[in-house]
């Protein structure tokens, strides 16, 4: 078997798939990409098991066929080509494929397609459209309050609620809670899904490249995101997905309004002086001040800093985990920030001041730390 592709074009086909082949797997097969050639038609796969992306290009073809090539050997080379035809010639009976360029030839060694895992069948199931510039944003601004938790599986992933009002997508590790929602999507049904967190970060890098509506289709099981010429198939995350609407805090009182890139800095500088293990950081507000300390009595050490802001409610004093609040301020894209509180022993809520697009919603919560008097 025998095919022409220009390099380039393969090249940035692999870079989009490689994504999920992990390169030291210990199954071999998964080093691999799978090239299957049907009607002058290449689709190239990766796969991790749980998560399969597929990539199809035209190519000038003598015969259908399939093989699995090295997916790093094979990368590195392209990376190294101009811009020019290659010419594939498939060897079935050792499987090993010989790539003939403008000025040379190059033998990789392959494996039986056989041995790649099979694309598992999608039925039935429910389906939704969006922009993919609405996704990616989606995936940012949830996907770093995802849990690490392995014990508990369900908050290792996004929550996608989806419903014939809008879409919300949710992300928590019972310290921080991310809630965006989009009223511009919607759905006929109500459904929900988790999705992993590989996946969502393969598709967000790969998602930058594109600008076209994505459709997702999900069953039970399964679920596949389809675009341009791209396909990611990932299994869901099995299992119920927390209540976690019964967290926020819906009676709060009192309102910080400040500005971010001030609020963040100071931040960052002070909590250079926290415990290291609580992360600990003292907000006072008092009026139009907000006062931000830490200290860490291990060492003897501390800082304190007071910034402008504008306070309306109670004086009063909440400590937070200032790694927390420094991912959560780096994901708002607001010049000013919004904290609504009730009071120290509950959740703090943080939110733009303004909204670029009235379709969006963006909410994200943090637990509070028992303050060291």
């Amino acid at each position: 078997m025998n095919f022409i592709i220009q390099s380039k074009a393969l090249l940035q086909q692999l870079q989009i798939v490689g994504g999920v082949v992990a390169g030291n797997s210990n199954l071999p097969i998964l080093n691999d990409f799978l090239f299957d050639i049907r009607n002058g038609e290449l689709t190239i796969y990766g796969s991790d098991l749980e998560t399969t992306i597929s990539s199809k290009i035209p190519v000038q073809a003598n015969e259908d066929g399939r093989i699995a090539i090295q997916a790093k050997l094979l990368t590195d080379t392209l990376k190294t080509f101009p811009d020019q035809p290659l010419t594939f010639t498939v060897h079935p009976e050792n499987h090993s494929v010989t790539v003939t360029s403008e000025t040379g030839k190059y033998k990789v060694a392959g494996h039986d397609p056989a041995e790649f895992p099979s694309i598992p069948e999608f039925e039935g199931g429910a389906s939704v459209s969006m922009d993919s510039a609405v996704l990616a944003q989606a995936i940012h601004k949830t996907i770093f309050a995802t849990s690490n938790d392995e014990m508990r599986p369900v908050m290792m992933g996004v929550y996608f609620e989806l419903g014939p009002d809008g879409v919300n997508f949710v992300a928590t590790d019972a310290h921080k809670l991310v809630k965006y929602s989009r009223t511009d999507i919607s759905s006929s049904e109500v459904r929900s899904i988790i999705l992993p967190k590989k996946p969502l970060n393969l598709l967000k890098g790969i998602l930058l490249g594109f600008d076209t509506p994505v459709s997702l289709v999900f069953n039970e099981k399964n679920l596949i995101f389809q675009f341009d010429n791209i396909t990611v198939q990932s299994r869901l995350i099995e299992g119920k997905y927390p209540n976690y609407e019964s967290v926020i805090p819906k009676n709060n009182p009192n309102q910080l309004v400040v500005d971010k890139n001030q609020f963040l800095t100071t931040l960052r500088r002070v909590s250079i002086f926290a415990n290291k293990t609580t992360y600990q950081v003292r907000l006072k507000m008092t009026g139009s001040e907000l006062q931000i300390s830490a200290e860490d009595l291990d060492f003897a050490n501390e800082a304190y800093e007071r910034i402008v802001c504008n306070y309306s409610g109670n004086d009063m004093e909440i400590g937070f985990n200032s790694k927390f609040l420094n991912e959560m301020l780096s994901n708002l894209d607001s010049e000013n920030v919004i904290m609504d509180l009730s009071e120290s022993t509950r959740a703090g809520i943080l939110r733009p001041s303004e909204v670029p697009d009235e379709n969006e919603k963006l909410m994200m919560l943090v637990m509070p730390i028992m303050l060291n008097n």
